[in-house]
């Protein structure tokens, strides 16, 4: 396990900023498409919580060989749900399925308070540049 965010978090920016930092200060370096998912992920979580979830009550981050944990407690009970079945152009539900397609594994844990949602996206490493050679 390399590092864990768990500053509190009240804004979606917030855990953003978080999980860039937490990435950004992972060896070997996190490649720009893994952070943009990531930082994606962690956007729609906190959102999602804030929006249909009563609030954010918890947040954390963290990463594991290779992958990025990130948690979103919220104050309801309710499950995510998707914009499936519902009129064209209805408002809402596009971003849980797209939390799905990023991550490789979705918990939801009910809680007395609540629900624990945890995902984990994959991490794929930048690769090194090439070696430089100097001139004969």
């Amino acid at each position: 396990m390399t590092g864990v965010q768990q500053a509190p978090v009240n804004k979606a920016a917030e855990a953003r900023d978080q999980v860039q930092e937490l990435l950004n200060a992972h060896l070997p370096a996190i490649d720009e498409i893994s952070m943009i998912d990531a930082l994606l992920v962690t956007s729609e979580l906190v959102t999602n919580a804030q929006r249909h979830g009563g609030g954010l009550s918890g947040f954390s981050a963290r990463i594991v060989a290779d992958r990025l944990e990130v948690t979103a407690a919220d104050r309801s009970s309710r499950q995510p749900d998707t914009a499936v079945g519902r009129e064209k152009y209805a408002v809402g539900g596009y971003g849980w399925p797209m939390i799905q397609q990023l991550t490789a594994c979705v918990v939801i844990i009910p809680t007395s308070g609540g629900k624990v949602i945890t995902v984990s996206i994959p991490l794929t490493f930048a690769s090194p540049g090439p070696l430089m050679s100097s001139p004969v």
